[in-house]
């Protein structure tokens, strides 16, 4: 059997990402229907990987050869979508399903008090509080393994963005002698940057239930606290002696047409940083929306349209 040439893969490729975009809605649609049979919740409180057989009996449906190759197609796409995992579930080396964090209850009840949020009259409260009572931050504190798996969630990411920022945008942590990176969680950040730059001292500042357990190295230190009440002084933030600056790394929509829930574009950050007052910025565009920006809280000379006053 021949191989497929250059055009054929491309075409191949391209039919299947037109297919991806067309039936993007089974994967929503499989989960809210987990959700709505209580799949989550039923593979949580087990407490360990269910084989299917146990999952279909524990649901509250008629349990019949028809059921289980129903449930059994179902969990096939929420696997291949990561809300779930297969794994073996006992000795005799059956398949059983587990939870992702994407799939853990605490993260997914809060999408159920959506309607509820909305019509709240609380402007500072969120969908996870009225779910769980108490703000996410609050609610880590006191689950451990909820907070590892956020904190990993975060690193995951954060992992991927300063790669990119490190080999492209290296010049904008060329000569700062201190940085302190705030709420980045067990430092995933800021290791990549003390790494890479060894004669900059490094700070990781973070709730204490965050950081609790991380272990710095010759230029990276761990320091708790609240980032409302007190931040330690640096050269950069990740707020700063006289002459420093803050590095944002967050999205920018550089359509202001573009709406994406509350992303900023170029003119909404321009405001916001002359709201607090700094003089000028610099974005970068980095990963796909992502943008690393400078913020300056004196005038520079402008060199090109990512860059401006802030007017």
């Amino acid at each position: 059997m021949a191989l497929p040439n250059d055009n054929t893969r491309e075409m191949l490729a391209a039919q299947a990402h037109i297919w991806n975009h067309t039936f993007s809605y089974v994967n929503s649609m499989s989960l809210k229907c987990s959700i709505q049979l209580g799949i989550p919740d039923i593979i949580h409180s087990n407490g360990r990987a269910m084989t299917l057989f146990d999952l279909v009996d524990a649901l509250p449906i008629n349990n019949n050869a028809k059921i289980m190759d129903y449930i059994f197609r179902l969990m096939r796409i929420l696997i291949h979508a990561g809300f779930f995992n297969q794994t073996k579930a006992n000795d005799k080396e059956e398949d059983g399903y587990l939870l992702t964090p994407a799939s853990h209850p605490n993260f997914m009840d809060p999408w159920h008090s959506l309607s509820k949020w909305i019509k709240s009259d609380d402007d500072s409260s969120t969908p996870f509080a009225i779910a769980h009572g108490k703000p996410l931050f609050e609610y880590d504190e006191r689950q451990p393994n909820i907070n590892s798996q956020f904190n990993e969630i975060m690193a995951s990411d954060s992992r991927l963005v300063i790669s990119v920022v490190i080999k492209n945008s290296r010049g904008v942590f060329e000569g700062l002698k201190s940085l302190v990176d705030v709420g980045d969680g067990i430092g995933i950040v800021a290791k990549v940057i003390a790494d890479a730059f060894l004669e900059m001292n490094c700070i990781v500042f973070d709730l204490p239930h965050v950081i609790e357990g991380c272990e710095g190295t010759k230029n990276l230190s761990y320091v708790g606290g609240d980032m409302f009440k007190f931040i330690p002084s640096a050269d950069a933030i990740l707020l700063k002696e006289k002459g420093g600056k803050v590095i944002i790394i967050d999205m920018v929509l550089m359509d202001r047409n573009l709406e994406k829930g509350h992303d900023k574009n170029q003119h909404d950050w321009a405001k916001l940083f002359s709201d607090a007052g700094f003089s000028d910025y610099n974005i970068m565009p980095m990963l796909g929306l992502r943008s690393i920006i400078e913020v300056f809280p004196y005038a520079r000379n402008l060199i090109n349209s990512s860059k401006g006053p802030c007017h």
